[in-house]
């Protein structure tokens, strides 16, 4: 039995009691992020953490980068205000959802099957919910962090971050004064390996990003009429040409980390050239990981034409390009050769991939919360194939970890809830986080 459910000042049980309300409330306010300059529910949503914040004691900030776009932060002064400051990040904007593909209406917050269902369940109101939980119980009995620490509750993640974590960046940078490291989303859940020994993956790097857009020009006509310059079938090439491309492996620091420490767990080697082998051991965390062994585009949208019998001068592509850290170029001049000449390639949103090292005091504390919580927890460093709001704030010189701590049931595909339907997240998972959090800022 762990510490905490044997009278561990109460406090924990306190913040493990209001998490799931507040998850719930969090999932209830519809904050879904289109892409445009639209954010319905992110004002609300930034208002309604303010609130929570204030009835603390706090003094939160919302900032308004353009109509709706709203975003919180507030500092927590600590014990040593001269050490310097911790920031704990998260977003409130999550994807949009069709209801009726869903079991429970993905803007209920339904508890049921042990989890709290809901768009955002983990992606990422989970670890919002237990920030806030945790930081309104240690302010509530007077428990104050041995550092300062910064919150953020972020805008526009889900669409690269412009509306939210860029713009405090760009425009409000002395929020940020004095924070070198910062915890965010996408790291610290469970893997189970069996019943002596849970991986807990920490992100320590995450993959680069280019959005493009792909033009290729021809020469309209009828389409009656024969054409060998048609805009179509030039894009329509290149695009399969690139979806079906099979990308080297590239295995970065942080991933044969991660391999050799799987690898010590299991008893057995891991081989990143053997894909299959590879992955097949992994389980639920396979295409997490199998998606930082490569650079990958993944040709998501098209357009041309506007009648049946026109051929269009014009036709389009979208295409989802993540690459490796210290690869951004050789991927540029795969796509370039893959493409070909008549192919014309512009990003639409970009951003740098990150990596850290798995070391320092700020890890030897997730290690200590875990291990508090779950004696048979080991810390170990991987990719996100993602990215998150963590590349903005490391322009500021901070040092970035993905570590939303949560421990999961063996069988549920965790990798699957992200942007998937469905999209839920234990009950007891979210508890043990606010457990853990507490913990954590407790030796940090």
């Amino acid at each position: 039995m762990s510490e905490s459910n044997t009278g561990r000042s109460g406090n924990a049980e306190t913040a493990e009691n209001e998490v799931v309300d507040l998850c719930r409330d969090l999932i209830r306010i519809d904050t879904s992020n289109y892409g445009d300059h639209s954010g319905p529910g992110e004002r609300a949503a930034a208002e309604y953490i303010a609130e929570k914040l204030a009835e603390v004691g706090l003094e939160p900030k919302v900032i308004e980068s353009h109509q709706g776009r709203a975003s919180t932060v507030a500092r927590i002064e600590g014990e040593d205000p001269s050490r310097p400051a911790l920031l704990i990040h998260g977003h409130t904007d999550v994807v949009p959802a069709n209801a009726e593909d869903w079991t429970h209406h993905p803007f209920s917050g339904e508890i049921a099957d042990g989890c709290v269902w809901g768009r955002g369940a983990v992606d990422m109101k989970d670890m919002d919910a237990m920030t806030l939980a945790v930081v309104r119980d240690r302010l509530r009995s007077g428990r104050k962090p041995p550092r300062d620490i910064v919150l953020a509750f972020l805008a526009d993640e889900e669409a690269g971050g412009t509306y939210g974590a860029r713009h405090l960046v760009d425009k409000h940078r002395d929020l940020f004064d004095g924070v070198t490291e910062a915890i965010g989303e996408v790291g610290g859940f469970s893997f189970t390996v069996n019943e002596n020994l849970r991986l807990y993956l920490v992100e320590t790097a995450q993959k680069g990003m280019h959005w493009m857009r792909l033009t290729v020009e021809g020469t309209a006509g009828h389409g009656s009429m024969t054409n060998d310059d048609n805009a179509i079938t030039e894009l329509c090439e290149a695009v399969g040409r690139l979806g079906r491309h099979q990308w080297p492996v590239r295995v970065t620091k942080t991933v044969r980390s991660f391999l050799d420490e799987l690898s010590d767990a299991l008893g057995t080697p891991l081989d990143p050239e053997d894909m299959d082998g590879t992955l097949a051991k992994l389980g639920g965390i396979a295409k997490m990981v199998g998606a930082t062994l490569r650079n990958s585009a993944a040709p998501t949208m098209l357009g041309a034409g506007y009648k049946v019998n026109v051929i269009p001068g014009q036709a389009t592509a979208h295409v989802d390009g993540r690459f490796l850290p210290g690869y951004e170029q050789e991927f540029l001049a795969d796509l370039d050769r893959i493409l070909g000449p008549n192919v014309k390639r512009e990003d639409v949103h970009g951003d740098k991939a990150l990596e850290t090292s798995f070391d320092g005091a700020l890890v030897d504390a997730m290690q200590l919360a875990l291990r508090a919580e779950d004696p048979i927890a080991r810390a170990v460093p991987y990719m996100l194939s993602g990215g998150t709001d963590a590349k903005s704030f490391d322009d500021l010189g901070i040092r970035c970890f993905g570590f939303a701590p949560l421990q999961l049931p063996p069988e549920l595909d965790f990798a699957g809830m992200f942007h998937g339907v469905d999209e839920r997240v234990p009950v007891d998972g979210l508890k043990f986080g606010a457990r853990v959090l507490d913990r954590f800022i407790d030796a940090c």
